[in-house]
């Protein structure tokens, strides 16, 4: 029997619209914080001088460290650091969106010189959905919780952070013109000025549960997961304000319903054996601490996910 030309040329509309019309949705992870979600951890950079000699730089782990069998993936066979295309990112530095598939160098630095916890994280988020993936990171250095980044719930002036992240993760939604997307999750990676201010410790608890009462409402995720990082530079600690600065993270994570508290400490590595021994605060520079930091905020992701 012979198809007549209507019937054909509806049969090939069909097949034509089929994968805009049955497109999983994008899963959409926000990353905020402050520097240490920016990104610290050192690509390839082996001054001597400035760099350590290379020591945990990601070079370096992917040969040296207890992880190297984990960052196998991370070039291809020609040696060029390979780009996920089925987990993007958007991360805003200064005027510009940096945008695309996800691989080294999504921080405020520019170029590939740098990673943060989006690399480790993408990695396990592309590996564990089918749905594509869309990490959208706002961070910036030296901001609170406690002023900056102080959401509405919390009384007082809304911190300028707040505005600007929420403002920057819609951008990037708006970006996704007719795509279909959901708001999966809520990664927070942030805690240093708060540690480093004596007030801010005792309301932490408490302005971290409103910061993710307050998301959850301007996204319209009410029962979005949640993953906090816990701010374990520089190892374990039984005293101290870095002491009582963890125990509010993990207090106001565990008063968060769909929320996961992420230890982080045994991620330090020795500053001797990191790219910038001077600078605790950001890790000494390592990347296997950023890698390892990341695939852990994803492993907890995964949890809540199920």
């Amino acid at each position: 029997m012979t198809m007549k030309p209507t019937v054909i040329l509806t049969a090939a509309l069909l097949c034509a619209l089929a994968p805009i019309s049955f497109a999983k949705p994008i899963k959409v992870f926000i990353l905020a914080g402050q520097s240490n979600m920016e990104g610290q951890g050192v690509v390839s950079m082996d001054g001597e001088r400035d760099y350590n000699g290379g020591k945990g730089n990601l070079v370096w782990s992917m040969n040296n460290s207890k992880s190297a069998g984990k960052m196998k993936g991370l070039k291809d066979g020609k040696g060029e650091w390979v780009v996920r295309e089925d987990v993007e990112i958007s991360f805003k530095v200064g005027d510009q969106v940096r945008k695309g598939g996800l691989t080294v160098g999504y921080t405020g630095y520019g170029g590939s010189s740098h990673i943060g916890p989006e690399l480790g994280f993408g990695l396990v988020m592309g590996d564990h959905l089918d749905n594509p993936v869309l990490l959208i990171k706002t961070a910036w250095g030296g901001k609170s919780l406690f002023v900056d980044f102080r959401p509405p719930s919390s009384g007082g002036e809304v911190g300028p952070y707040y505005t600007k992240m929420v403002e920057e993760v819609r951008a990037a939604l708006a970006e996704l013109g007719d795509r279909k997307y959901e708001v999966a999750g809520f990664v927070w990676q942030q805690g240093w000025n708060d540690m480093c201010t004596a007030p801010a410790i005792p309301e932490y608890a408490q302005n971290l549960v409103n910061l993710v009462k307050d998301l959850r409402k301007e996204f319209k995720a009410p029962n979005m997961p949640v993953v906090v990082g816990q701010l374990g530079n520089g190892g374990p600690v039984t005293e101290g304000d870095m002491f009582e600065f963890r125990k509010a993270q993990e207090e106001g994570t565990k008063q968060i319903k769909n929320a996961l508290f992420i230890k982080t400490t045994d991620f330090a590595r020795p500053p001797e054996l990191s790219p910038n021994p001077g600078h605790g605060h950001h890790w000494s520079g390592n990347a296997e601490s950023y890698f390892l930091i990341g695939e852990a905020a994803g492993d907890g992701m995964k949890t809540l996910l199920k």
